[in-house]
């Protein structure tokens, strides 16, 4: 199987139409239904539904489609990285979950704008589970993740600051007007959990059980659209402060009572052998937390 093959599969997946992928790839049709005919023997499996105008991705096509477009975005992070000038270049990928904690990483990345302009960082938003399993693909450089984890295999740097757990709320709920919230206030709510295991463990401590009695009515793994679910008035979000801006929205963060904190940490796999773009970041980093 070769990335030019690959290369193929995808156009043909974006234009939905083998014609057009042929034009934008300046090759002819006849080359891309071998090479796609060919990509199917060797798969053993049926990739598009073919019709007379447009062709669709059978249930084996979308995975592959998905996996193709991860292999070619990794190998051409690898080609960047590898075919560099005396001034290094490339790119790097850090995966994060939502946390304000980032503040750190960006000012590592304003850093390394001026040490290494020509090294592109790439952030990809996603849950702490996400980020553990495109690292082990090798998909993202770095991770942001919250404590408490597990960092046995990892070299880390602990990232500045903190931020406080508590609710998200409409504002004419009387929960909005509490300075905090107790585990009593919680328990006739309606409840947006974030599904993030770490989380979720710490929030159950802080509960007082493994099983903690609450009327879970929704999940979240990031925000964002939790917030949307409160202000429409489908529930409470059980939250970190500092992500979402309630400021001129219908909602209000309430912290709990006792008071429990969330710190993160930089990441990266002990094993890996790191880019110099990576390289770069690190030193960044190590650089900012020094200013």
């Amino acid at each position: 199987m070769e990335l030019r093959v690959l290369r193929y599969f995808l156009m043909v997946v974006a234009e939905r139409n083998i014609s057009r992928a042929a034009d934008k790839l300046h090759v002819s049709q006849p080359t891309i239904s071998r090479q796609l005919s060919d990509l199917e023997d060797e798969l053993g499996v049926t990739l598009f539904e073919r019709g007379q105008r447009r062709i669709a991705l059978t249930k084996a096509g979308e995975y592959f489609a998905n996996q193709a477009s991860q292999i070619i975005g990794l190998a051409d992070k690898t080609v960047a990285n590898v075919q560099r000038t005396h001034d290094v270049s490339g790119s790097i990928m850090i995966g994060s979950a939502e946390l304000p904690m980032m503040a750190g990483v960006v000012a590592a990345i304003r850093h390394m704008r001026e040490t290494a302009p020509k090294v592109v960082a790439n952030i990809y938003s996603t849950d702490a589970e996400d980020v553990y399993a495109r690292m082990a693909a090798g998909f993202f450089d770095f991770g942001v993740v919250l404590e408490p984890t597990d960092k046995s295999d990892y070299n880390f740097i602990n990232l500045a600051g903190a931020t406080r757990w508590g609710i998200l709320v409409r504002d004419d709920s009387p929960l909005a007007n509490q300075e905090t919230v107790a585990v009593s206030d919680l328990q006739d709510q309606s409840v947006i959990m974030t599904r993030q295991r770490g989380s979720v463990d710490r929030l159950r401590d802080w509960l007082g059980s493994s099983e903690p009695q609450l009327n879970v009515v929704a999940t979240y793994n990031l925000l964002y659209n939790a917030s949307i679910m409160v202000s429409e008035g489908v529930g409470i979000a059980i939250c970190l402060d500092g992500i979402i801006n309630t400021a001129e929205t219908n909602l209000r963060f309430v912290p709990l009572s006792p008071s429990l904190k969330g710190r993160a940490s930089l990441i990266w796999p002990k094993a890996a052998q790191l880019s110099p773009p990576a390289h770069v970041f690190i030193d960044a980093m190590m650089a900012s937390l020094q200013r």
